[in-house]
Parts: C-alpha cells; structure tokens; sequence
C-alpha cells in the first residue's frame, strides 16, 4: 500500500463535474449558466494556479462546490433589484436616490414595452421634436423661457460652460467658496476644466466680495458661476454677494450668470417638514440668473436627469452643441421626468405632489410611523430571539441635500439575542429583498420614515424567517 502524499493537481475539480453537481442544488440562485460557468471556470484556475504556487491543502470536492455557490449567490445578489430601505435618508445614492411614483411606474411600462412617439410628431407624421412636450413642461413649471434636459447635473453645467465659455471668452469667474466636491469624488473644478473652460477663482474660501467679481473680468471673461452649497454650509466669518447683485454685474459687463442649482427642489421644503427652506429653480430665475441647473434625482423626486433652464436664446444654443446629443436622455428617462413633472403642475396650490420623496419627507412620528412600529412589533412579539422596541431618531434628505436638515423619526430599536449585529444585518441583506438598516448605541436600527408602508410585512417576514418562525 503505497504511503505516497497525493498529487495535488489530481484534486482539483474538473469544470464539467462541478458545473453539474452546482446545477443539482435546489438553492443555487438563479443565474444564467454562462455566468455560472465562468465562475467555475475561474474557480479551477485560480485553484490550480495556487497549486502551482505550492498550497497543498486543496479543499474537498463537496468544500469547492459551496465556495462556488456562495460566488454565485454573491453575483446574483449584484444585479439591481429592490431594497427595503431602512436607513432613515430619503434621497440615499447608494439605493437609487428618489424612488417613483405608481405613476411614472405605469407610464414607463407602456413606452418601454411598446413603440413610441419619442421623435414623431403625430399632427403631421412627419419627424417630431424629441422631449418637446416634457420641456414645455419644465419651462412652465420652473416659470422660465425655456427649458431642455440632459443625463444628469453634472451634463448640465458642463453644456453650459461649453457653450458660455470658449473660444477668446473661455474664463470663468467662481467663488473659492463654491468650489465643491459632489458624490463620487467628482469636484466642480475638475467638471468645469473637462469641458474646456478657464476657470478663475476669486475670494477666500469663507469670504468673497463683489469686487472680488469685478476685478477678475477681463475680456477673456465668459461667465459668472454661482454654486449653490447644497450638501454643505458654512457659518461664522462669512460673507458672499447675493445673486441679485451678481446679475447686476453681470448685466453692467454684458456676461451671463449662471446658477448651479444642484439639489431640484420644487416646492417650499418648509411647509413639507420642520426642515429648512431650500431654493427652488423658480426662485433663483425670479432674481434674475440667465440660466439654472437642477438635478432630477433629488429633492425633485424624479429620475436621473438635469435640468437647464432660463433663458430661450441660451438653451436654444445648448441644445445646438454637438455634445448635447451625447449627454441626451433616452425614452424612459424622458418618460419618467415628464410623467414627474405633470404630477407637479397637476398639484393644486398649497398641496404637495404625489410623490414618494414628499410622503417621505411629510410623514408625520406619531400620525404616520407609530402606528406601523407597533403592528410590525405585534407581528414579531413571539420571536424570542429578539429584544424590539421604538426609539425616537433624526432621518436626513441625503444624496448631497440640505445637510442642516435634521426630520424628526421613528425607528424600530432591535437587539438580537442569539447572534452579533453584524451577523444579523449580513442575513438581512441576504434576503430575497434585501433590507437595509444600520447600528446605533449598540442596537440595530430601522428607520420607518423610509420603509415604504407596502413593505412592513416583507420586513416582519424576513426576521420570522431568520429566525426560523416564517
């Protein structure tokens, strides 16, 4: 009887053996079989190439399988899909910003499932204007000349310096105090450079004057920007001229003044919640600006988009850019953002849309969030396992909106008794709908002001199933 250690390339599974016996699993997830196969693959590559590296300790074959099968499940629980959002922030961007409405929902399963109207014009036949109607829309709901959407904010500023500034005329003039980072690391300045334009920063980082402004024009001057500091402020020693007196400016120097909105509100956030007033794009045209950009996604409540609008003359222009059909959006965002903006300018005065953001924001603690608290603890009161009551907490607008805003909240306070925090928020997201809270003083925490009231017994029914009830 030979006492020879086995050769360890001999124990590496074949891709065709372990594809098989993944395919028997009744609990693998459902993913296409090329994929699965790729994984394999790259399974018994990485194994053999770490055999060759010398690891001896090769797994067993039945050990091999489920690590797959966790990649697999892994992958699978990659792909965009809803999630239960207990997280307490409204406009959160790692879980899509602003949900939509039932709706634009419905509209968009109409245009996208079927043909369109997106380029034709149905009083003529002939070639129609794509978004025309939808930019109607926006011109009248913001009370502006004009107006016209591209893919996202960020799009939006870097058509308006394009066309603004270039050429001879390729200076802008910025407050130091205005040069901010947005999410995902992408700075103003670096935005603003991208699209050909010189940027010239006046001022100090807490303090600018309008002669700080006035002595940075020279003829190379193409525009005055303003950025509106919506996921920060600044307090104490601070001073910054008022946008009226930019226009005038402006307007004395023949350039045009541009605002950068950022966070798309559309109503008086005040009357929504104890929050503060944020800026609407109506506001800032009302004082005289040439051009607003807004974002779609947030406070809006609408889909991934930015808005330009102010003067006719100026968006005309933009619209003429060559860049502008590359930063252009498809059928389904111009479906959802229209559908949005109807909903808006259907809205009698005084009201609020109906619009899952502005329910969010306008529910009220013991109205609204107490009474779901205490029929989702009802439904787990036999869970043994678990330690559940209700705490009083702070919910925010997020994805880069009013960050002094602080809304008043409910969440349900849970205290595992047979596992750690981090394993039970590991088993949540890994539920067929995954649900997202967070850990606060030792206790894990679901904030209800962002749950959606539909999904209260898929949030009861995940924690019965956890634990083995459901």
């Amino acid at each position: 009887m030979s006492s020879k250690t086995p050769n360890p390339f001999s124990l590496i599974p074949a891709v065709d053996k372990a594809l098989h016996s993944l395919q028997q699993r009744e609990d693998l997830a459902p993913l296409p079989l090329p994929l699965v196969t790729d994984l394999v693959r790259e399974a018994v590559e990485s194994l053999r190439d770490e055999v060759k590296e010398g690891r001896t300790d090769v797994p067993e074959f039945d050990a091999f399988v489920e690590e797959v099968a966790a990649k697999v499940d892994s992958l699978y629980r990659s792909r965009i899909h809803p999630v239960i959002n207990g997280t307490g922030v409204c406009i959160h961007t790692n879980l899509g910003r602003s949900p939509l409405s039932p709706r634009v929902v419905e509209a968009l399963t109409g245009v996208g499932q079927f043909y369109n109207n997106i380029e034709l014009d149905l009083d003529s036949g002939e070639r129609g204007k794509r978004g025309g109607y939808l930019e109607t829309c926006l011109a009248t709901l913001i009370g502006a000349e004009s107006a016209t959407i591209t893919n996202n904010c960020a799009a939006a500023l870097i058509l308006m310096l394009k066309h603004l500034a270039n050429g001879e005329r390729n200076e802008v003039i910025i407050s130091r105090g205005e040069l901010v980072e947005i999410g995902g690391g992408f700075r103003v300045p670096e935005i603003m450079e991208a699209s050909g334009a010189k940027l010239v920063e006046v001022g100090a980082t807490n303090k600018t004057s309008l002669a700080d402004y006035e002595n940075a024009i020279t003829e190379k001057t193409g525009m005055l920007l303003k950025v509106h500091r919506s996921n920060f402020w600044m307090d104490g020693f601070t001073h910054e001229p008022t946008t009226e007196e930019l226009v005038e400016l402006g307007k004395a120097h023949d350039l045009p003044v541009v605002e950068d909105l950022g966070s798309g509100a559309m109503v008086m956030t005040d009357s929504l919640a104890p929050i503060p007033h944020e800026p609407t794009a109506m506001e800032v045209l009302q004082r005289g600006v040439d051009l607003v950009c807004v974002s779609g996604d947030k406070l809006l409540g609408g889909p991934q988009a930015g808005i330009i609008a102010g003067r006719a003359d100026l968006v005309a222009g933009i619209k003429k850019e060559p860049f502008f059909r590359a930063l252009r959006c498809d059928k389904l965002i111009l479906t959802a953002m229209q559908e949005t903006i109807v909903e808006y300018l259907g809205t009698e005065s005084g009201q609020k849309p109906e619009l899952p953001l502005m329910r969010m924001l306008s529910a009220s603690v013991e109205g609204d969030l107490r009474p779901r608290a205490e029929a989702i603890m009802a439904e787990l009161k036999d869970l043994e396992e678990l330690e559940i009551g209700t705490v009083e907490t702070i919910a925010r607008c997020g994805g880069g909106t009013m960050p002094k805003a602080e809304i008043p909240s409910l969440a349900l306070d849970i205290q595992p008794k047979t596992m750690s925090l981090p394993k039970l928020a590991k088993k949540l997201r890994e539920r067929e709908l995954p649900l997202m809270g967070y850990v606060a003083e030792d206790r894990f925490r679901i904030d209800l002001r962002t749950v959606f009231p539909e999904q209260d017994q898929k949030l009861s029914e995940n924690f019965l199933a956890i634990f083995g009830k459901f």
